[in-house]
């Protein structure tokens, strides 16, 4: 959350010919509802099923797919992606991420939280993720990077991989 999925995905799908899919808008179509409301209604564990529904639909396209920050978490998850194609993660510090979130209360992990409870959150939601985030095929540092040097530099790196 706050990694720049939503801001460098549709722009690395364009430069690539390819289309974009946002699993959280996947399941938010296919249910009709909100992440946020699926969490507060469902719970998290009903959230992630219905995400890895989503995710498992989407793995035989050609297509640039922004996961949520917790999708790899389940069991198979992160070995199903890594089989369908390249993986990258857009690492940044966790007051980036918290910056870049803003009041986060649309946010269902983070909802609630007061900004400092909101960094300690997000500081342990990495560290609890982070091997699995580090796992990725491709690892670029999004801090200090405008959008387009991120697109142009996973582009690059992306048809290279493929030649």
């Amino acid at each position: 959350m706050g990694a720049g999925k939503s801001t460098i995905g549709p722009r690395l799908a364009r430069r690539l010919g390819r289309r974009f899919i946002d699993t959280d808008q996947e399941v938010e179509r296919t249910v009709g509802s909100r992440v946020a409301e699926i969490f507060e209604r469902e719970g998290e564990p009903a959230f992630r099923s219905l995400e890895r529904e989503a995710i498992e639909a989407c793995c035989g396209e050609s297509a640039v797919v922004a996961l949520g920050g917790g999708a790899i978490e389940p069991p198979g998850v992160r070995d199903r992606i890594a089989g369908a194609g390249t993986v990258i993660y857009l690492r940044a510090r966790p007051e980036t991420l918290l910056a870049r979130v803003g009041d986060a209360q649309s946010r269902p992990l983070l909802k609630g939280l007061s900004p400092a409870a909101q960094a300690r959150r997000l500081a342990e939601l990495l560290a609890r993720r982070q091997a699995a985030y580090e796992s990725a095929s491709i690892v670029i540092d999004t801090d200090e990077l405008p959008p387009d040097s991120v697109v142009e530099t996973l582009a690059e790196r992306i048809e290279r991989e493929a030649r």
